[in-house]
């Protein structure tokens, strides 16, 4: 990713979901996402600079339809001209925003896999959250954000070229190797030639991964994150550590059943 908060079309800055058990899962993220010396998010769930970067709704009437997958917010260059191309390629429209005069504002979306994501307009320079006040500090300018997106499914090819239409990404190959046997995973560029999210096979390193858009959040000690998930309820899916024996990423599980991934700030 080129930075956290950057006005392209595909990138993404944001992502929200709608939850039952709604206290419980605010404590749970809370909990899981403030570890370290210096933690990258704040208790109510806003960045270490004070954007809303993740949105944890409680769960009503108006959202029953949605699926519990975290929902990344993708920012393309006409909602109503994207929205109804993912209808053309058999995707699902399970909500629409438009404006008074009928403009559309932002929709809700599923792929032909059934993996949940918001396309936006492209965001304006003076929208964008602040940063200035954590470059300032002795620590390096982390913060909170969406630090990858990636998708794992059986079909990534077709995902791919779904993905490739709606929001307009390019591609570009990412060379994998499985049981001596290789094949070709995919980042999906934005339109300034960034990866800004990844396609992928349900295979090798990312077998049994679940088919939704996992958004990757940055914690300050990842091992004492894993932890904490373990006691507040949740569940590890999937761990990774390097060479040095330290977690290098983790596909986890919130108490109702929402899957992300964690990684180091």
């Amino acid at each position: 990713m080129s930075g956290p908060f950057v006005p392209r079309a595909g990138g993404i800055l944001s992502a929200d979901i709608a939850v039952p058990e709604h206290e419980r899962e605010v404590r749970f993220y809370s909990r899981v996402l403030s570890t370290g010396e210096n933690p990258l998010w704040r208790e109510d769930l806003m960045n270490n600079a004070g954007a809303p970067v993740i949105g944890l709704g409680a769960r009503s009437a108006e959202y029953a339809d949605l699926p519990l997958q975290w929902m990344p917010h993708i920012q393309v260059a006409d909602v109503a001209a994207s929205a109804q191309r993912a209808l053309d390629l058999s995707g699902t429209e399970l909500m629409h925003g438009k404006d008074d005069g009928g403009k559309s504002q932002w929709a809700v979306l599923l792929d032909p896999n059934g993996a949940a994501f918001g396309i936006i307009p492209i965001v304006s320079e003076d929208a964008l959250p602040p940063t200035e006040d954590v470059a300032s500090r002795d620590a390096a300018a982390r913060v909170g954000c969406i630090s990858w997106l990636d998708l794992t499914v059986s079909n990534a090819a077709a995902t791919r070229d779904f993905y490739r239409q709606v929001v307009g990404w390019s591609v570009q190959d990412v060379e994998m190797e499985d049981v001596s046997e290789r094949y070709a995973d995919y980042n999906m560029l934005g339109d300034d030639g960034n990866p800004a999210a990844g396609v992928c096979h349900a295979r090798g390193a990312n077998l049994d991964l679940p088919p939704v858009w996992m958004i990757y959040l940055p914690v300050g000690d990842l091992a004492e994150s894993l932890r904490r998930v373990r006691a507040e309820g949740g569940k590890v899916i999937k761990a990774r550590q390097g060479t040095d024996g330290e977690y290098a990423y983790a596909a986890v599980q919130d108490p109702v059943g929402a899957c992300l991934a964690l990684v180091p700030g």
